[in-house]
């Protein structure tokens, strides 16, 4: 697998703290390497700020806030701290605050007190600098169940947590550093994917043809869906598959052979613009000249594209990305090959019979609950992409812009996913880095205003370069 970054989480820390030599005698050392490192960062961040209040909390991150303070005021600055324990809630009139409230151990929600002035220093009108990360985020999944500080920047130790990169809890992280504190690098069970992981995507070599080099066949499209599908096509070529074919409704083709040039048409029986439930033979019949399949974009609902779909990854006999109206009614099945699914959180919320909101205060529980109860990959669409594999730790991608949340962007993933999977890719593998590769070109693209998904596809073979 390619070289990710370790994510943390609270128990991980705690090992990894524990393998520092010495220790629990070296714990005041680290402390004092964690809150010079705080102060320093803070300092860069803030350089222009003179009224600083450091809010510190019982425990070690309080200690940590101590800590920063000396070497804050040492550095010139006005320092003021507020004592949570002893029950201070005074902030004055800073310029910072700096939150060492509660730390990596925090989980569930703060208690009155604590809550009263984490909403203080939200309310303040004040740049928020946490330290390790904001207070009321639990640091092993993101997770916030009451108040938490919205901080512009925060400082953590020894390797970015968990509950810093997936939402919510990366949305009151604002800017983050990572402070090293002398201890050693060690195995977690979750990873950060960068761009790097684009190195592990195969590339046309000199002796492949158009077909070894990945053939991709997208089913899907109906009457008013052809967007969808020809998006997914398009975003599959681009990203270096040899051979497209697309197989939609025999009525909509004249749709299809206007918009896709490069890719070969395939009809598929329909009623009224739909497929119907007999259009399975055919797609099955396509797939096996196939590397992989996309199914969904576009596809419509009801009996016909239902029982198409349940065909399709119940005997097809190499890996499939299913998305959009391939994830509706969708129920767990004995596979034949990998299986990949994309949904939104309204769309695993669809599948795991919960709200949407439950899915987005629980990330990192609902992806894995679905990849466990569908036996296959699951990736969890948005700012922090969430790839779970049953039973294994999740690749978290965050590499792109807010300007993804457009319409067609859903589709150009999931042609970038099959193409990836057509190259032989490991699945969990190739939906991070389909992910990674969609959010860089979304960075590579912004010299335009107004960003839409074909903007995507034009910008991927930079993003992949």
């Amino acid at each position: 697998m390619a070289e990710l970054e370790s994510l943390y989480t609270a128990a991980e820390m705690r090992a990894a703290e524990a393998r520092h030599p010495g220790y629990p005698d070296s714990a005041p050392e680290l402390m004092e390497r964690a809150g010079a490192q705080a102060a320093q960062v803070a300092l860069q961040c803030f350089a222009g700020a003179r009224r600083w209040t450091v809010v510190c909390g019982g425990g070690s991150n309080g200690g940590d806030g101590r800590i920063a303070a000396r070497h804050l005021e040492a550095a010139g600055k006005e320092i003021r701290i507020v004592a949570a324990k002893v029950g201070e809630s005074e902030l004055g009139d800073p310029e910072v605050i700096v939150d060492a409230l509660f730390g990596t151990g925090f989980s569930g929600e703060p208690r009155p007190d604590a809550a009263a002035l984490i909403e203080q220093i939200n309310n303040a009108h004040a740049r928020v600098f946490a330290i390790d990360l904001p207070s009321g985020v639990d640091a092993s999944t993101g997770e916030i169940a009451g108040a938490a500080v919205n901080a512009d920047a925060t400082v953590t130790f020894h390797g970015r947590k968990v509950g810093l990169v997936v939402a919510p809890g990366r949305f009151h992280a604002g800017q983050v550093h990572v402070a090293d504190i002398g201890l050693d690098p060690a195995e977690t069970e979750h990873r950060l994917v960068g761009v790097d992981v684009l190195q592990a995507v195969p590339r046309r070599q000199e002796g492949d043809n158009k077909y070894t080099a990945g053939h991709v066949l997208v089913v899907g499209g109906s009457r008013g869906l052809t967007g969808a599908p020809s998006l997914s096509a398009l975003a599959a070529m681009r990203a270096d598959a040899g051979y497209v074919t697309v197989a939609a409704p025999e009525s909509t083709l004249p749709v299809f052979e206007q918009r896709l040039l490069e890719a070969v048409k395939r009809p598929l029986p329909d009623e009224g613009g739909v497929v119907t439930g007999g259009a399975a033979d055919g797609v099955l019949e396509l797939a096996r000249k196939a590397s992989a399949v996309a199914i969904g974009p576009g596809l419509g609902r009801g009996a016909g594209p239902k029982e198409l779909v349940r065909r399709v990854l119940a005997e097809a006999d190499l890996p499939v990305v299913a998305d959009a109206d391939a994830l509706f009614e969708l129920e767990p099945g004995d596979w034949p090959a990998p299986r990949v699914l994309t949904p939104h959180e309204g769309e695993l919320a669809r599948l795991l019979g919960r709200e949407s909101k439950d899915v987005a205060a629980h990330r990192i529980a609902a992806v894995r609950e679905a990849a466990e109860r569908f036996g296959c990959v699951v990736l969890l669409k948005g700012a922090d992409t969430l790839v779970a594999a049953p039973w294994r730790g999740l690749l978290v991608t965050s590499l792109g812009l807010p300007s993804l949340a457009t319409a067609g962007t859903g589709d150009v993933l999931t042609g970038i996913v099959a193409a990836f999977l057509a190259k032989g890719m490991e699945p969990q593998l190739a939906a991070a880095a389909a992910a990674a590769a969609q959010q860089r070109a979304s960075v590579e693209a912004t010299q335009r205003s107004g960003l839409i998904a074909g903007d995507l596809i034009d910008a991927l073979p930079r993003a992949l370069r």
